[in-house]
């Protein structure tokens, strides 16, 4: 249960709070619109310079002041920028500056980095295709239709021309004593002779 003391002392910390967003809002607008009527030491970028280099480094050395950049002469002195600019190139080796100077010489190599290998023979092509592994065994011609009788391992086929044997091999043609085959693989077109055994 909530006593009248409790909101006693939000509404005390609600006001101090209240009282310092005033005094910080009343300050930053007193600083960025009246300014500070003290002054203010500045330290210079040529004071800080001086101050660090007339400090003594590391070894015990003494830095050498620099002059103070009221004396400094921030004129521009075309003869002197001329003069720089007429500047020659005069390296030994090649100006990476110029698209016109002489391209740098490579020494040529003692020896072959890799030695070369002699070849005896001539450039071989790709390996001839395997022989067709079918037997054709046996003919038969009737009605106007030829037929072949193949063996593959142990299996028999009869095969018309235009049929593929085994998935492999297409029959083009039929004769009675031979039969030319094409592995379909290797698009290779073999002729099988009509064996007697």
């Amino acid at each position: 249960m909530r006593t009248g003391l409790d909101n006693k002392r939000n509404v005390a910390i609600g006001i101090v709070l209240l009282i310092v967003l005033i005094a910080a809002i009343v300050y930053f607008v007193k600083s960025v619109f009246v300014g500070d009527s003290t002054p203010r030491a500045v330290a210079t970028p040529a004071a800080s310079a001086q101050q660090e280099l007339s400090s003594s480094g590391p070894g015990g050395h003494t830095a050498q002041r620099l002059p103070s950049l009221a004396k400094l002469d921030p004129t521009l002195h075309p003869e002197v920028m001329a003069g720089a600019e007429s500047l020659e190139y005069n390296g030994s080796g090649r100006n990476i500056f110029s698209m016109n100077s002489a391209p740098v010489k490579i020494e040529a190599p003692i020896g072959l980095v890799r030695p070369r290998q002699v070849i005896a023979e001539g450039p071989k092509g790709p390996p001839p295709p395997p022989p067709i592994d079918l037997k054709f065994f046996g003919y038969e011609a009737e009605g106007g239709g030829k037929k072949a009788f193949l063996l593959h391992n142990d299996d028999v086929f009869i095969a018309s021309e235009g049929d593929v044997v085994d998935h492999h091999y297409k029959i083009i043609k039929i004769n009675p004593l031979s039969i030319q085959v094409t592995d379909l693989l290797y698009n290779n077109t073999q002729t099988l002779p009509l064996s007697q055994s």
